[in-house]
């Protein structure tokens, strides 16, 4: 029973996560946190209220993610993400759902999906012992998925340092997919 209901959890974040990506109309509402959709600021010509809406380069809905979804972990941007792709002690690890990284991904990265990585962590330099991960020689995982809205990645991250990674070897590359291709960066597309 607890098999069933954990696989039902899963598909249902699964789709959560899957259904932030989807496409949305240009100015639509977006919320900002959870389900606040707008923050009022002081300022010196009176309040005003901040909003998101989604405009024609946006590419996601969802909500902002932290910048550390936990504690431990180092926020990076690009520069630290291609100096990964050369360290032998490190992966790049695209997080998101396979339907996704067809569509374009960072070269020389690899694809676990954020729903998989936390029983995939011997990928990742881990050893299992009995129910224990042991993550003593863990490579350096710099994690990524759709960019700042996608929870993907923050999920994935919660689940590994839930069952034993440590939060000091995550390196948590924020903007994602969206920053990635703002920039002009290179991307590959059906990468599995």
């Amino acid at each position: 029973m607890k098999k069933i209901f954990a696989g039902l959890l899963s598909l249902s974040l699964s789709s959560l996560a899957f259904g932030q990506a989807a496409s949305l109309a240009v100015g639509t509402p977006l919320n900002i946190i959870d389900s606040q959709k707008s923050v009022t600021v002081n300022t010196a010509k009176g309040p005003i209220t901040i909003t998101r809406t989604m405009t024609a380069c946006a590419k996601n809905g969802g909500n902002l993610q932290p910048l550390i979804p936990v504690p431990g972990v180092h926020p990076v941007g690009e520069i630290e993400i291609l100096d990964a792709l050369s360290d032998r002690n490190a992966i790049v690890l695209d997080m998101r759902d396979t339907n996704d990284r067809v569509k374009g991904t960072i070269p020389g990265s690899v694809g676990i999906p954020y729903t998989e990585v936390a029983s995939r962590l011997n990928e990742l330099g881990c050893k299992k012992t009995g129910n224990q991960w042991n993550c003593d020689s863990a490579k350096k995982v710099y994690a990524f998925c759709n960019g700042p809205v996608c929870p993907q990645s923050p999920m994935a991250i919660r689940a590994m340092t839930r069952d034993g990674f440590p939060a000091d070897k995550i390196y948590y590359y924020r903007g994602g997919m969206l920053d990635w291709d703002a920039l002009g960066l290179t991307s590959v597309k059906d990468e599995f």
